[in-house]
């Protein structure tokens, strides 16, 4: 599923992607969608078949031997490059060894979050976010799990999906909230800088982004469909928010299905 940000004051566009055909899905809300998983799973990587998903979307010998999916993409601080143990050091360099930002987002209430710069703002859009504010920017993967650490002593890293989903989020003022983050933990940033150079984090001066999403109705409840237990599934569109479909049936993760084939109707 394919997000992006619209013009100003417009809701984000969704574009299902499915082989070759689009879908426009802001197009559909207010009408019967169905989406059939037929029992077929290829691996996005290498393409062969695979009877079980493996980290969103790989099959398992990929998911044991590719850089992206090791355990130091989810806790960059443990990247273990330096020890020569990188399973692609090359892919390490063009992904890990890039400006990452750390951001302050909110999806169901203020979390901290990192990300590659290139990868703004759908980083945000993948998490529901209705606010996002960029505040420092790191030369490193590695560095931004570190700086991301510290924050984690006072903010959270994890988005609520349910609560994202109900749309029981109150505004935050990023702009404070990160003045004050940055004044309580200036002790911690400052031996970042002594250890990797005083220019390795630079703190940002931007200004807050405020995200739309195409909801006609949330849901009170929030029920997850689930493709491996029940094929088929669907109902009336209500919304569209992160990477979840809004059914008045239930909710979807589209993410988590990554490489199943399905019909769409």
């Amino acid at each position: 599923m394919h997000i992006e940000p619209a013009g100003r004051n417009a809701p984000v566009r969704y574009t299902l992607r499915a082989g070759d055909h689009r879908l426009d899905l802001n197009a559909r809300l207010g009408k019967t969608l169905r989406l059939t998983h037929t029992g077929a799973i290829a691996c996005t990587h290498c393409g062969r078949a695979t009877r079980k998903s493996f980290g969103q979307g790989y099959c398992y010998p990929c998911f044991k031997r590719l850089a992206q999916c090791d355990t130091c993409i989810v806790k960059p601080e443990t990247c273990h490059f330096d020890q020569g143990t990188c399973r692609e050091p090359e892919w390490g360099e063009s992904h890990c060894f890039q400006p990452h930002v750390v951001y302050l987002a909110n999806s169901s209430g203020l979390k901290v979050g990192i990300t590659r710069r290139t990868q703004l703002p759908t980083r945000w859009l993948d998490q529901g976010a209705i606010q996002a504010l960029p505040i420092l920017e790191v030369d490193t993967r590695q560095q931004s799990g570190f700086v991301e650490m510290l924050f984690k002593e006072q903010v959270a890293d994890r988005t609520n999906w349910r609560a994202m989903l109900k749309g029981e989020v109150e505004p935050v003022d990023l702009c404070a909230e990160r003045d004050r983050l940055l004044a309580s933990l200036d002790n911690g940033l400052r031996g970042l800088r002594e250890r990797f150079g005083a220019d390795s984090l630079r703190v940002l001066d931007v200004e807050p982004v405020t995200l739309d999403y195409p909801v006609l109705e949330s849901p009170t409840k929030v029920v997850s469909h689930n493709l491996d237990k029940t094929p088929a599934v669907g109902g009336t569109l209500m919304g569209l928010k992160g990477q979840y479909l809004m059914f008045d049936t239930g909710v979807i993760n589209l993410r988590k299905y990554t490489g199943y084939e399905v019909t769409v109707e």
